[in-house]
């Protein structure tokens, strides 16, 4: 394949499992949105709102000024913007009133070739707008992908992306390729995905419209531009994507990773090209190892950037958790629950290997406080420089200070499971606003407790940093 422009600035690692996969029947995507050093983040929920006429929806970004008319109606969603709107909102990921979930976006490239063939749009959808424009207007997975494919269909794109659905039944992975062409794959019930910064989806089956969608004219698009034959079908990894020395030492080994953190039994190389989209894991996936796979950096292998390998091989892969990261979000649809039960937005502000997954029902009416304080420069009110403070602080005397990180994470773990298990006891009765209600303290519980616990350690990290100042000066006591 031809060579890309590598962006450093855009790199996420994602992943996707299927109802029948994981180990109480949930549905999970979730996904480290990893962009800039410090750039704070906020969580928050948008009303259900009745508009009298369509809204028109326009970007903030100067360089991609995109606009198109929204529906009337606009869904109750969850989402994280950014602190400023001036490059656009990336509101990245949510779950809506009716049970769907979206994360956007999986950063990818296109190879020249393609791109020569349908230039990218600079007027069209990016992955700052994509949330708020499909997230609170579809009511399933499917449709959701649906909904995108007809606006990159007629607005076109700028960049090349991957994109996450869920609903409580199907789980979808999409595609965008050149400035107007995509496809969507359903991940099987039995089956998970891991993605990595690079197009995954393989071969696209053109008569299985219940596992495959994709852009009305792709066939012919990739036929008259001499693409590919299509005498085998379409592998969209192939055709559009890239296999290039970024893929092989930045993306590909994460996806390497995740499948021997829930594949073992499938021996595979890290720096391979032929790495499975759809996997198979060895048992049944939990919540808290999605968590942490994504909170990974090759443990247990010579590439761990903090482990026992060489320094050649401590440096040569790119790891699934960043220091770069913003912000890291499980979204979990559960079955056999009320649609206003079912959804928790799993959120580790921050770096996602120093930082707590903290569980917020979707059902909630509003975030906690801390949670919509987000600034440029650190604020100490805010849930994003909380858990990046003492992100920094363990980083400083990392080998040190860790195990006390590790201890507190561990608590909180403990701490914000029991509390959902106690929450969904407690609410299992309620109905309506008063379910609401309940749920809404429920996250500010929840979003107290790991804030207490994460501001105590940060305080306990000071005292200890103290001791390891290069100014420290050990005074014989006899003098």
């Amino acid at each position: 394949m031809l060579s890309h422009q590598f962006n450093p600035y855009s790199a996420c690692t994602s992943i996707l499992v299927g109802k029948n996969a994981s180990a109480d029947g949930s549905t999970m995507i979730g996904r480290n949105e990893d962009s800039r050093a410090a750039w704070a983040k906020k969580m928050v929920i948008h009303a259900h709102h009745d508009f009298e006429e369509p809204q028109v929806f326009k970007s903030q970004d100067q360089d991609h000024p995109f606009t198109m008319t929204l529906p009337k109606i606009r869904a109750k969603y969850t989402a994280t913007p950014e602190w400023t709107d001036q490059y656009g909102l990336f509101e990245e990921d949510g779950i809506n009133e009716y049970g769907v979930a979206m994360s956007a976006t999986e950063s990818a490239y296109c190879n020249t070739r393609v791109l020569a063939a349908d230039p990218y749009v600079s007027t069209g959808i990016g992955e700052e707008a994509m949330v708020t424009v499909t997230l609170p207007y579809i009511q399933s997975a499917r449709e959701g992908v649906e909904r995108l494919g007809h606006i990159i269909e007629e607005h076109g794109t700028y960049e090349t992306n991957g994109i996450l659905f869920s609903d409580v039944n199907e789980v979808w992975y999409m595609e965008t390729g050149a400035g107007h062409y995509w496809v969507a794959q359903r991940i099987p019930d039995d089956a998970y995905a891991v993605v990595a910064n690079q197009l995954a989806i393989q071969e696209i089956d053109f008569s299985d419209h219940d596992n495959y969608l994709y852009a009305q004219n792709i066939r012919n698009f990739v036929l008259d531009n001499q693409l590919a034959s299509m005498d085998n079908g379409l592998n969209f990894r192939e055709v559009f994507g890239t296999a290039d020395l970024a893929d092989r030492y930045y993306n590909t080994p994460r996806v390497w990773y995740g499948q021997k953190c829930f594949t073992p039994s499938v021996p595979q190389t890290p720096e391979s090209f032929n790495l499975p989209f759809i996997q198979r894991a060895d048992g049944l996936i939990h919540i808290d190892q999605i968590q942490g796979y994504l909170a990974s950096h090759y443990q247990g292998t010579p590439f761990d950037p903090v482990g026992q390998g060489s320094v050649a091989e401590k440096h040569q892969y790119r790891p699934i958790s960043l220091a770069k990261t913003q912000e890291s979000h499980v979204l979990q649809l559960r079955p056999e629950v009320p649609v206003t039960l079912s959804g928790i937005h799993w959120l580790a502000m921050g770096v996602t290997a120093e930082s707590v997954y903290v569980p917020f029902y979707a059902g909630a009416t509003t975030t906690p406080a801390a949670y919509q304080v987000a600034t440029e420069k650190y604020d100490a009110t805010s849930a994003y420089w909380i858990f990046k403070h003492v992100g920094i602080l363990v980083d400083a005397h990392y080998h040190e200070l860790h195990g006390d990180l590790q201890t507190v994470q561990k608590e909180l773990a403990i701490q914000l499971g029991h509390h959902i298990i106690t929450t969904d006891r407690q609410v299992s009765q309620l109905h309506g606003d008063e379910l609401a209600t309940a749920l809404t303290t429920a996250n500010q519980e929840a979003a107290e407790r790991a804030l207490a616990a994460m501001q105590a350690l940060a305080a306990d990290l000071i005292t200890k940093s103290t001791d390891m100042s290069p100014l420290n000066y050990d005074t014989d006591l006899n003098l």
